[in-house]
């Protein structure tokens, strides 16, 4: 694990990664002036973060994408590429998709599908919209909610199951929802992506959930726990299956209550920790893998009280609060190049205020959906651990007031600084809860809306002629998808999300076929602005090679510079 962890290069090593074209270029054959091109061309670079969808959910019918014609004929039979579900023993072939547990749409939608109705569906992938209309009279849109499905660092890697993506239903708590896709091709997004354009090769940086994902968007590593295993807190650490050498194996250990086969229920685990083991990466530490909370408010834990700059910070007694970080994040190469940059969040001023309350004072902005648990205009919902630098502790709210000032900022100070032809040279925009596409408590037309107005305001600012945008999600939301990502290092990358490259310079009207992860957006960065390239990269990209596969792009193969 210590190969991922960010740190500084020296000048050599620097020209060394920048020659690579594979690695900071695609497929360039000019690399050198390409990066000359794309520092004279481009002068900001915005970054819009949506939340669990894989490719094939939503892109999976876009033409000439690698997308679902691949495993599906125009009449939904399945062709002879697509790779059936296997059961829980790895072998054999499920006879149906499993019932959805708990039923396909969220508590309080207008649209009503049961558990009993969504039960018996072919083995294949499904139009979610019309899949129930026979057994419920359902037809599902984009204005409704879904249930939320199963997507942790462990659980991604058996759904995978070493490159085979056969395992989604065995190891999911969603039944056979996971199979779903909808037809996207109205809405203001997938308009944009024919106008602009479409990565159909784009990888979750790292296996799992929204909170490791989003770490690794900003620097390219896993957040470390010291002394998990007794700290005071206790927090919880996964319990996993070993090799004969005693080394881990990344499959969670079973509970003797499991069900053998996913026909007859959702899959029980001994324990899916936050937490690592101490030696799962051969380091002998403990990295958090699934949702922790941050030690600053806003956070998922409240304060132990208010007194003094108490409000401040969340309760570190609590087992899902995470140590302050201390690892190197692209922030920080920004700062140190002089490179100005933000961390936008929507209702992130509400979300401060609501964090600095007394811990016996009910949240109205943090984890506030409305009474069914659905995001709404009252109950935005915003998710603290969707704010990734709030994690780090030169983000301390005391002794770092200015920097935190500086760079977390609202979603208003964003279309401000738009308008004002005033945005830093790096913009990251995350959408609260209810525009950010999550099932479980936000339907997709309501992000979809949201986004595709940021990126028409994005266009009338005065910055836009020098501007890339890129839209793109954190993770798959455990839904399946029919290409295997390929093999990397212990962290990912994991399954296919889609992207967006949307600038002046996109290679308007095209699909992008060229391999890239969330780290991506970061050699974009590095490149355009001469940074240091963060120790993650690097290792990612030698892990591929030694896999037999190549490094991650950067990006500008979607440029025309």
């Amino acid at each position: 694990m210590r190969a991922l962890r960010p740190t500084l290069l020296t000048p050599v090593a620097i020209g060394a990664l920048l020659s690579l074209s594979g690695c900071f270029g695609g497929d360039s054959s000019s690399p050198v002036d390409t990066t000359a091109a794309l520092q004279d061309k481009i002068q900001n670079i915005v970054v819009i973060y949506a939340e669990n969808r894989a490719f094939d959910n939503l892109y999976g019918r876009f033409p000439n994408a690698n997308g679902l014609n691949t495993v599906l004929n125009a009449d939904g039979s399945v062709t002879a590429a697509y790779v059936p579900q296997k059961d829980r023993d790895g072998t054999t072939t499920l006879a149906t998709l499993p019932p959805v547990w708990g039923g396909v749409t969220a508590p309080g939608s207008t649209v009503t599908v049961t558990q009993a109705q969504s039960a018996g569906l072919p083995n294949a992938p499904f139009n979610i919209g019309t899949a129930f209309r026979a057994s419920a009279n359902a037809t599902i849109d984009g204005t409704v909610v879904t249930r939320d499905l199963y997507h942790r660092f462990f659980e991604n890697q058996m759904q995978i199951h070493d490159g085979k993506n056969d395992q989604f239903a065995a190891w999911g708590d969603s039944g056979g929802l996971l199979m779903g896709y909808f037809d996207y091709s109205a809405s203001p997004l997938y308009k944009l992506a024919q106008q602009y354009t479409l990565a159909d090769n784009f990888f979750q940086g790292a296996f799992g959930g929204s909170f490791l994902n989003h770490q690794y968007l900003i620097c390219a590593c896993a957040p470390e726990y010291p002394n998990a295993d007794t700290a005071a807190a206790k927090p919880t650490i996964a319990v996993l299956d070993k090799n004969a050498d005693g080394s881990y194996t990344h499959q969670l250990s079973v509970a003797v209550s499991s069900k053998a086969s996913a026909l007859d229920a959702a899959p029980v685990f001994q324990l899916s920790g936050n937490i690592t083991p101490a030696n799962y990466f051969g380091d002998g530490k403990f990295y958090a893998v699934n949702t922790m909370q941050a030690p600053f408010q806003p956070s998922g834990n409240a304060p132990v009280d208010v007194n003094g700059n108490d409000a401040l910070y969340a309760d570190p007694s609590k087992p899902t609060t995470l140590p302050a970080q201390t690892q190197t994040h692209i922030g920080d190469q920004l700062t140190a190049r002089n490179v100005s940059w933000a961390w936008y969040g929507g209702a992130w001023t509400a979300a401060l205020k609501d964090g600095a309350q007394a811990p016996t004072v009910k949240r109205s902005v943090i984890y506030a959906a409305n009474s069914s648990g659905v995001a709404s205009t009252d109950a935005v919902d915003f998710q603290p651990h969707h704010q990734p630098f709030n994690y780090y502790a030169d983000m301390d709210p005391v002794t770092h007031a200015t920097d935190r000032a500086a760079h977390l900022k609202d979603y208003d100070n964003l279309v401000a600084d738009a308008a004002a032809g005033t945005l830093p040279s790096v913009t990251f925009y995350k959408p609260e809860g209810l525009y950010n596409q999550h099932p479980g408590y936000a339907n997709i037309a309501n992000a979809d809306q949201k986004i595709a107005d940021l990126v028409a305001k994005l266009q009338a600012s005065p910055q836009w002629k020098h501007m890339v945008i890129v839209i793109t999600y954190d993770e798959n939301g455990g839904q399946w998808d029919h290409v295997a990502p390929p093999k990397g290092d212990k962290l990912g990358p994991g399954t296919r999300v889609p992207a967006l490259v949307i600038s002046p310079y996109s290679k308007m009207g095209t699909v992008d076929h060229t391999q890239y992860d969330t780290a991506s957006v970061l050699r974009l960065i590095t490149r355009r602005y001469g940074l240091t390239p963060l120790r993650g990269l690097a290792a990612r990209d030698q892990a591929l090679t030694a896999n037999g596969g190549k490094p991650m792009g950067d990006l500008t193969q979607a440029l025309d510079l």
